[in-house]
């Protein structure tokens, strides 16, 4: 039988969850995967932790800091002389899906020179992008986490 993931990763540090998100940063600008992020899991699984190592393979050197309050944060990087837009996403507080489209969500996720992450994301299922590339994250014990990713 073959896997609904395309990968799946045991993380055994914040550093290797970093890293995870680094690298996958780095696809992402070489085109090879959507630009739309859905991280889904439980509250401390990793998602934020992630979004760090994936800003920092971006290239952005502000501190990364969960929006949880503002739902979302926007970091601009550049990438081969290009301005960039980054999203940071979370809608762990989020009330209903009509609040994430009066932020201007739909332009957002159409602007094909923003980068968007979207934690808690399983919030919003029916206003992903189809493309959206979706990472699950999971508890195995108090130090590692499973990392699945699915397109």
């Amino acid at each position: 039988m073959v896997s609904e993931y395309l990968l799946k990763i045991l993380s055994r540090s914040e550093k290797e969850t970093k890293e995870i998100g680094k690298k996958l940063a780095q696809e992402v600008l070489k085109g090879k995967k959507p630009k739309v992020i859905a991280l889904i899991g439980e509250l401390g699984s990793g998602k934020t932790t992630f979004i760090k190592g994936f800003a920092s393979g971006l290239k952005i050197k502000t501190k990364i800091i969960s929006p949880s309050f503002l739902i979302f944060r926007e970091y601009p990087f550049f990438y081969r002389k290009r301005k960039y837009k980054f999203y940071h996403w979370d809608l762990y507080r989020l009330n209903s899906k009509k609040e994430i489209l009066n932020l201007g969500f739909k332009e957002i996720i159409t602007d094909p020179k923003n980068i968007v992450a979207i934690e808690w994301a399983d919030k919003i299922k029916g206003i992903l992008p189809k493309n959206s590339l979706k990472i699950y994250f999971s508890f195995k014990n108090l130090k590692e986490r499973e990392i699945k990713i699915k397109k």
